[in-house]
């Protein structure tokens, strides 16, 4: 392919290649697909992201915690250095995706999770403009977009998604189409979808449902979809990992730790981590952990061998594909759904499955679960900190305590967690408060 930026097939054995500007999300034999880039980037590049956004600049693309590492995602193969060809290519809502995500010391977590609080750090992304990581991968998304001509972005989701879709649609004058699972979406996710103008398709069905349906869409009708199957959307959400290790000096930390949905911050994180190595920015290679809920567990039932016995593995580009089927064609015949109230992660059907088993492979990482109650409390206490999140976040704080217990983490290693999104169930955080047997309920005086 011709240029720095090309795609191509994630199947070692296929390696079909399409030109940056393909709006293919899958290669011609139906497998997924990554973005490359030819050109090594120098790690003098770390000094430079550092300055950018402090030198009182107005220049919204050093401010955005996503463009300002933009020689790391340079599909658009611009001049990054050119405020102008920046305006005119990268899409962003004023520099503020990304831009107040770090990480944090959490006290009550630590105490809680019963590890040192110099050795847990929590990013929550719930800062972002929609309230979500999402904003990460639909700047670079809706970017691609852009640089493609497409004037409908189409997306199914379980809140957050549409959210984020909706607003930077709105924002660049696209139109936007999101397909939601009927009453399975939090009232304060919906409404924003709605407050930013999106056209809501309502599918009788869970998200794997509507998933099916949008990109149906997307094929048929001049749809540009922004689901995380897009590879675009991966780019943007690499910028997470990022963040978390250019505030800790690029030094790698043990463990970074993600709630599991559909698979692309696990796939995204497993992306970053593969190209920082092999470029040699950083020296060692996080583990990955990724906590499903009990009620979506489809991940760890694989990965973990709780269905005929087999342990679902990358094995080198050739996983098990017809394991994969037998299980969902399982979940099919006993009529099983994923079912948690941490909607966000209640997806039985991760579209990035096999990128989330390459992550996991490079960092010999690991999979379990956790119950609703659990996450509930995991929640309840980074919100005692002073900070908010979603349910589905406070998976991976409970996911990391239960990973302590079972020695898996030791007590010496240094954790990243990350904190997806902010509460935007009202009523949950009520719910558990009013309940005085919950482990941190605060219930009202009479």
């Amino acid at each position: 392919m011709e240029g720095d930026a090309y795609l191509k097939c994630i199947d070692p054995q296929c390696g079909l290649e399409y030109p940056i500007k393909s709006t293919n999300v899958q290669c011609d034999k139906g497998h997924l697909l990554d973005v490359k880039y030819n050109n090594k980037p120098s790690e003098k590049l770390k000094d430079i992201f550092a300055n950018r956004g402090k030198m009182g600049e107005d220049i919204i693309f050093n401010e955005s915690g996503v463009w300002r590492f933009r020689e790391l995602l340079n599909f658009c193969e611009i001049d990054t250095e050119n405020v102008e060809e920046c305006s005119r290519f990268l899409v962003s809502l004023d520099g503020a995706e990304g831009r107040q995500s770090k990480p944090y010391h959490m006290t009550k977590v630590s105490s809680f999770i019963e590890i040192s609080s110099d050795n847990l750090w929590l990013q929550p992304e719930g800062y972002n403009p929609s309230g979500s990581f999402k904003d990460n991968g639909m700047a670079s998304a809706v970017t691609h977009a852009k640089m493609v001509g497409a004037k409908k972005i189409v997306c199914a989701s379980t809140g957050n998604t549409s959210a984020s879709a909706g607003m930077f649609a709105a924002n660049e004058g696209i139109q936007c189409d999101v397909y939601i699972p009927a009453g399975q979406i939090a009232p304060g996710k919906l409404s924003q979808a709605y407050q930013f103008g999106a056209q809501i398709v309502e599918v009788n069905g869970n998200f794997d449902d509507a998933l099916k349906q949008s990109l149906d869409d997307a094929k048929n009708y001049d749809g540009y979809t922004v689901n995380s199957i897009n590879p675009f959307r991966i780019e943007g959400q690499k910028t997470i990992p990022y963040r978390a290790l250019e505030y800790l000096k690029w030094e790698a930390p043990d463990w970074i730790v993600y709630p599991g949905g559909a698979l692309g911050n696990t796939s995204s994180c497993g992306k970053a981590l593969m190209e920082l190595y092999e470029w040699g920015w950083i020296k060692k290679i996080p583990r990955i952990a990724v906590i499903n809920s009990e009620g979506a567990s489809t991940l760890s039932d694989l990965y973990n061998g709780e269905f005929q016995g087999e342990e679902l593995r990358w094995n080198q580009g050739k996983p098990n594909i017809d394991l994969i089927t037998e299980y969902y064609n399982y979940l099919d015949k006993e009529g099983i759904r994923p079912k948690t109230k941490a909607t966000a992660i209640q997806i039985g059907r991760p579209a990035n499955i096999l990128k989330g088993l390459r992550a996991l492979d490079f960092t010999k990482g690991v999979v379990t679960t956790v119950s609703d109650s659990e996450m509930l409390d995991g929640m309840s206490v980074v919100g005692l900190n002073g900070f908010d999140c979603e349910m589905a976040s406070g998976a991976s704080v409970v996911g990391i305590k239960k990973l302590l217990e079972e020695e898996i983490i030791k007590k010496d290693d240094v954790v990243v967690g990350i904190l997806t999104g902010r509460q935007k169930d009202a009523m949950l955080p009520v719910d558990y408060h009013n309940n005085p047997k919950n482990r941190f309920a605060i219930p009202p005086k009479i």
